[in-house]
């Protein structure tokens, strides 16, 4: 293609080109406050611009699971206070069984006394948090135990520790994403803190459902010695809920710490990404004014350009 354009108003068009396109480019960032709003405006940063915002997305969903993880830490943690609470009463009662001079009245009276800590328990073993129970590790859509004071071992026929087992493989394998490296387990099931047993599946000496249903049992019975000889079963359980309340604390520290760093590190990433895709406005509000002012100067030398024809030449 010839063009007929003499070589200065070619350079003349070519410069105004530049202008306006300076103009579009600025006005672009002033009215978006991005000087990166498609690929072609900087090919060479859309890389590590995409792979910031996954970081970002990958470390919102970290927060989340933060955020529900210390939901269901704290529910535990209150519930194992509580549970704790429970086995003082417990001791008091059984304080209480021991005085030779109680009626076989007041016997049962702290055996229902006992029977609804049991209650209270079983409530406790089921805490709920967004409809999933806490301490039924993997299987969170049920509950682990419910009471059931006639429940009795089908082999020996002999009486159980109060409750039905309604899950009996506990499992808790969900670990939590530390956004600092690594992950870390975050829950117990019921079984660990309510129904400790031993390698042989006999209930351990901590056992707290047993501690308490053979209170029951003793005061039901309205035998001194038997009941005394409940005192340290209790004890041991207490101390036992008090090692599992431990567990809760440590989690709940470790929770704090990797929601702090997911905070601290997504305002990282969202400044890496503003570095690269936010724009100056300030200097980009500057550009815009100086270019028109400089497009209405181009314009106006053009039109005093004096405007010379053949005519004119031959008089």
């Amino acid at each position: 293609m010839i063009s007929n354009l003499d070589p200065a108003s070619a350079l003349f068009l070519a410069d105004l080109g530049q202008i306006q396109q300076r103009i579009s480019t600025a006005n672009n960032q002033v009215s978006s406050g991005k000087k990166i709003t498609v690929a072609s405006d900087a090919p060479d940063q859309i890389a590590p611009l995409l792979q910031f915002r996954a970081d970002q997305q990958h470390n919102s969903q970290v927060q989340s699971n933060l955020g529900l993880a210390q939901s269901n830490a704290d529910a535990a943690d209150s519930a194992l206070s509580s549970a704790i609470s429970l086995m003082d009463n417990a001791l008091t009662l059984a304080s209480q069984g021991t005085d030779t001079t109680n009626t076989a009245t007041s016997y049962q009276s702290l055996a229902q006394q006992v029977q609804s800590l049991q209650q209270q328990m079983v409530n406790l073993s089921q805490t709920t948090v967004q409809g999933k129970y806490i301490f039924s590790g993997d299987q969170d859509s049920s509950p682990s135990y419910a009471l059931d004071l006639n429940a009795t071992d089908p082999s020996t026929g002999l009486p159980l520790n109060g409750v039905d087992q309604l899950l009996t493989a506990q499992t808790a394998t969900r670990q939590v994403e530390d956004p600092a490296g690594g992950s870390f387990s975050a829950s117990l099931t019921a079984q660990e803190i309510f129904d400790d047993r031993n390698t042989d599946g006999t209930f351990a000496s901590d056992n707290v459902f047993s501690a308490l249903n053979s209170l029951r049992l003793a005061l039901a019975a309205g035998n001194p010695t038997q009941i005394g000889n409940t005192i340290a079963s209790i004890q041991a359980a207490t101390s036992h809920l008090n090692s599992m309340e431990s567990f809760y604390g440590n989690v709940q520290d470790r929770l704090q710490n990797a929601t702090d760093y997911a905070a601290g590190y997504d305002t990282r990433l969202q400044t890496q990404i503003s570095q690269i895709q936010d724009a100056d406005v300030a200097s980009a509000a500057m550009e815009l004014t100086q270019s028109n002012t400089q497009l209405q100067a181009a314009l106006q030398m053009q039109a005093q350009m004096p405007r010379t024809t053949l005519f004119d030449l031959l008089g």
